[in-house]
Order: structure tokens, then sequence, then C-alpha cells
């Protein structure tokens, strides 16, 4: 087991110099930069192809992937798999991460229920991603909801405005693509089965755009 680490106001002094993502990984388990490693089972990491052209990022891992220790493998996760089988991405050769990697969460009776994470955490865990993304290496940045889309764009960004398009972003890399869309729970959230098909239709959509755009301007293209 790694040892523990004190707590700081962010992860940046914990990153490793030159890391891989396997020691990346491991140093992450001992994160305390803030508190929610004390409600967290343990830490979620990033997981996928390590060069990969596609990096999706959500909030934070749900009760599921808490238990688990792998991101989007619960409700949320079987949805995402279905919007990229149909906008024919290869899951595993992508990379999947939460810009959060410990779970925050409230009890409802026996159940865990997940709660928002706010800024001192989105902070606080920023730098974990910001390493992921110059390990990997993207070439478009699919953030899933409005918690990846801030932490990454600004606090003013907004989804509902600037959905399904690709916009610069400054990066340690230089200029990244990245593009916004919903987080897969908001369409399990919908309020009937019309509403959620309907949610997926445009989900899958936004990533289908996002194949069309890495065909146009990717290096492969």
């Amino acid at each position: 087991m790694p040892r523990a680490i004190p707590a700081q106001d962010t992860a940046a002094a914990l990153i490793p110099q030159d890391p891989t993502l396997p020691v990346l990984r491991e140093t992450a388990r001992a994160c305390h930069a803030c508190d929610l490693y004390l409600r967290g089972t343990q830490t979620v990491f990033g997981e996928g192809a390590q060069h990969s052209p596609f990096m999706l990022v959500g909030e934070q891992p749900g009760n599921d992937e808490d238990l688990a220790g792998h991101p989007f493998v619960g409700p949320a996760g079987k949805v995402l798999d279905k919007a990229l089988d149909g906008a024919g991405i290869d899951r595993s050769q992508a990379w999947v991460t939460n810009v959060v990697k410990h779970f925050k969460w409230e009890a409802r009776g026996k159940r865990r229920i997940h709660a928002k994470p706010n800024v001192a955490e989105v902070k606080a865990c920023l730098p974990w991603l910001q390493a992921e993304i110059r390990l990997v290496r993207p070439e478009l940045i699919i953030c899933l909801g409005a918690t990846a889309a801030q932490a990454l764009l600004g606090r003013t960004f907004r989804v509902t405005e600037q959905r399904g398009r690709v916009l610069p972003y400054q990066s340690e890399l230089g200029t990244l693509a990245i593009m916004a869309t919903v987080h897969p729970s908001s369409i399990l959230r919908a309020p009937d089965e019309e509403a959620r098909h309907k949610g997926l239709l445009d989900f899958t959509e936004d990533l289908r755009a996002a194949v069309a755009w890495l065909r146009q301007h990717g290096s492969a293209a």
C-alpha cells in the first residue's frame, strides 16, 4: 500500500516528476488533497488506451465505481457504453476518467447518494486530470457534463449553450480540441422512457460528431 500523503490545497505537489500512467495511478491512491478520501472507498483513476485519440471526462465516480475501483461501470457507464457503440467508438481504445477521483455521497437510509463536488474539491483533484492529459495526449477531450466542462473551460461555460461544439483548450501540451456534452447519468434521470430514448439518441449523435471531427482533423485524417 502507498503511504498516506498529507492534505494539501491541491494535488499538484503530489504529481511525480515524469511519471508513467501506472505510477500516476498508484500515487493517486494515497491522495489526501481534499477530505473526500475520508468518505470514498478508494481512488478511482482513469482507464483505457494509454495513447488514445479520445479522452472522456466525467464528474466523479458513483457508488458502483467507488466499490469496484473502475470508472463508468455502473448504470451511467452502461448508457455511455451504448452511446459509444452507436457512435462506433471502441471504449477500450479511449481513455475514460473523471475530474474528481473519490466518490462524494450523502446517506439516504442505507443508500449512498451522489453529491455534487464543490469548487474546492474540483480544484484539489484537477492536477491528476491534467497529468492524465499530458500522458495520454488525446486529440479530442470529451467532457461529460457541466462539472468536467467547467473544470477545464471555466465556470462560466454552459453545456446547454455550446453542447457538441469542438472548441480550443489551452493545455500544457499546447492547444487541444475539446467538446462538451451531457453526462450519461442525466439521461437516466429523464422523466419517462421516451425522454430517455431521445436523450440517448442525442448523446450518441454528439459522439458521432466527435468521430467525424477526428476523421477530418485528427492525425490520421
